[in-house]
């Protein structure tokens, strides 16, 4: 099934005038394909949505068994599409307009305990080119908390050892600049080295931009997402650990906060667009103060 005229416009218009990552857009065309598909088996159209029905497909969504998250995404970006139409394509009433979503809970981000993360790290020989790019990249998912997309779009040109920073992409395509600790730097100056980087560097570049990347895959091209998604699962299994890219992101914003760091420091650094998003982080370290105090106070179960 493809996408009505009217929803890859949509599509384009969120590309070129809002300036949506490519992978907001392909999560945006699969919530879009499954609703035009629940209306096209109902024979009706954009035009003839009403309020009622706008509930009636998120009810849906939800026999089906999706998580309140997923349903209050969709929703979002119908949102996005009926307000549009409305405003851009002249359609009579944005049927959204009066849907009120129901709050889902919040749902605490798991972070993995330091010493767990160090000791994945440290386990990594890094004597091979594999062991000095996965040790690396490691290092550099949690050091900065970047996003996988950020970390295997980062550039050579990006990277200044001489201001210990990045120059990373986030969402929307927005720079920032990110710091490179000790350890971090470390790694990275020995993927870079002779002995890393360059023995994985082909005669002849596949593709454009593959010679500007940082990451590699051993046959010479820019790390995928999936690539660095394997990395992270492989060396974590290694050490007893099921973790993503994401968890490390979400253990560097736990730890520092934990440690003193101020919360708008942290959204900067993780590139937060609102502080109220990094903010889910302190009700970690506040749960596990709780769960502290419960255990070792003597009067706190009496």
């Amino acid at each position: 099934m493809t996408l009505s005229a009217r929803a890859e416009e949509y599509l384009l218009w969120l590309n070129f005038e809002r300036g949506r990552s490519a992978q907001t857009l392909s999560s945006y065309r699969n919530d879009l394909l499954a609703y035009e598909r629940w209306l096209r088996e109902r024979g009706d159209d954009h035009d003839t949505v009403d309020v009622e029905m706008v509930e009636s497909y998120l009810s849906q969504l939800r026999k089906e068994g999706k998580a309140e998250t997923s349903i209050a995404r969709a929703l979002s970006v119908l949102r996005g599409f009926h307000r549009y139409l409305f405003d851009e394509a002249g359609t009579q009433r944005d049927p959204t307009a009066d849907v009120t979503p129901r709050v889902a809970p919040i749902r605490l981000p798991k972070a993995i305990a330091q010493e767990r993360v160090a000791e994945m790290i440290d386990a990594i020989n890094a004597t091979s080119p594999k062991d000095l790019r996965d040790r690396a990249l490691l290092e550099f998912l949690y050091g900065t908390g970047a996003r996988v997309s950020e970390a295997t779009g980062l550039n050579l040109d990006g990277i200044d050892f001489d201001s210990a920073t990045a120059r990373v992409f986030g969402k929307g395509s927005k720079e920032r600049i990110v710091p490179l600790g000790r350890a971090l730097r470390e790694a990275l100056s020995a993927w870079l080295s002779p002995q890393g980087r360059d023995q994985w560097r082909p005669d002849r570049w596949a593709r454009r931009g593959d010679a500007e990347a940082v990451f590699l895959n051993s046959r010479g091209g820019r790390l995928s997402r999936q690539g660095a998604f394997g990395i992270v699962q492989e060396r974590g299994a290694a050490v007893g650990l099921d973790l993503s890219p994401h968890a490390l992101r979400h253990s560097c914003a736990t730890h520092m906060l934990a440690h003193g760091a101020d919360v708008r420091v942290v959204q900067e650094l993780l590139g937060h667009a609102s502080v109220s998003t990094t903010q889910i982080y302190t009700k970690v370290t506040q749960e596990h103060l709780r769960r502290a105090y419960l255990a070792a106070h003597p009067r706190a179960q009496t």
